[in-house]
């Protein structure tokens, strides 16, 4: 039997491999990637697909301008694990080198690449409550927020931590595999696909603590905030405390809910927040709930996030390097 070389070409797509098998999230999100090397901290512009209307034909063509936008990403994120083996280590097998080093150092890239990635909740507005006894109608109500937003039906997933995964893959709907001919649920303990989601488990999803705000006295309100408005200011009689970026607000009388854009501190009884999106409507003297701390399982389509990925270049010198 010949001998295997572990030459770098060939634990690099050995690791590349075990990479690819300890994702989650960067596997259900919108990939984009470049041969073209950028530094890190560079900021690239990400294509999104163009949009068009569909209109009725008459006697003549009406053309529509083909324009193509993007989102600034920057690359701010230069993951490593740097370890040293020695020439004893390298006498080992790939299988041996792939168990004993590989893995868990790839490992330990995917849990940071899946930390940064349900980390994104933050800037999510968007949500849905989950009722004290889990139903089957949670999920119904999820897919009505995609919906409403006018996701697509494909490519959309649900990602569960541990603990709320626990609590609905025993729901009949999930566990009666044989009434959709599959088994999956049984065998695995896969949530499999639940209405137009498809399910995972990620022990990376966040947890979010909201932040302090209270009133002693009086109740928290917006005196006065116009249509589209993306900073407001909320008050009290006798208000203290924080908004933490990520914290989830809904206003009396007024549609949908906003997330808070950045870290806030109360001051005078009152506090200035930013928000997501702009108000839907003007409110004068409303009331504001602050949703409560809480997992942030994430249900989404592929397109609303995006890992974005370029190859480093190889150290001048590096004889041994891919």
């Amino acid at each position: 039997m010949g001998n295997t070389l572990l030459t770098p070409s060939l634990i690099a797509r050995e690791a590349l491999v075990a990479l690819e098998n300890n994702l989650v999230m960067a596997g259900l999100v919108h990939r984009d990637f470049s041969n073209e090397f950028q530094k890190v901290g560079d900021t690239i512009t990400v294509r999104k697909p163009a949009t068009f209307e569909a209109k009725e034909f008459s006697s003549s063509i009406s053309l529509q301008d083909a324009t193509e936008t993007g989102v600034a990403v920057k690359l701010d994120k230069h993951l490593d694990v740097s370890f040293a083996i020695t020439a004893k280590e390298m006498t080992l097998n790939l299988k041996d080198f792939s168990a004993q080093f590989l893995n868990p150092a790839m490992a330990a890239i995917a849990q940071k690449m899946d930390s940064y990635l349900t980390g994104l909740y933050v800037d999510v507005p968007y949500n849905s409550a989950v009722g004290e006894t889990p139903a089957i109608s949670d999920i119904a109500a999820l897919d009505k927020v995609l919906n409403l937003n006018k996701a697509p039906q494909g490519n959309r997933a649900l990602v569960l931590d541990p603990t709320t995964k626990a609590k609905y893959i025993v729901l009949d709907a999930i566990l009666h595999a044989e009434k959709s001919g599959s088994t999956e649920a049984l065998r695995n303990a896969s949530m499999g696909q639940v209405l137009s989601f498809n399910g995972f488990m990620d022990q990376n999803i966040a947890s979010h603590t909201k932040g302090t705000l209270a009133a002693s006295s009086g109740t928290l309100a917006i005196a006065s905030a116009d249509a589209g408005d993306t900073t407001v200011t909320i008050a009290a009689t006798a208000c203290t405390g924080t908004l933490k970026k990520g914290d989830i607000i809904t206003i009396a009388d007024t549609a949908g809910s906003y997330v808070v854009t950045a870290d806030a501190t109360a001051a005078s009884n009152a506090i200035e927040v930013g928000i997501y999106p702009g108000l839907a409507a003007a409110v004068t003297s409303k009331a504001v709930t602050v949703k409560a701390s809480h997992a942030a399982n994430l249900g989404f389509h592929k397109n609303a996030f995006a890992l974005v990925t370029r190859p480093l270049e190889i150290p001048m010198g590096a004889a041994k390097a891919e």
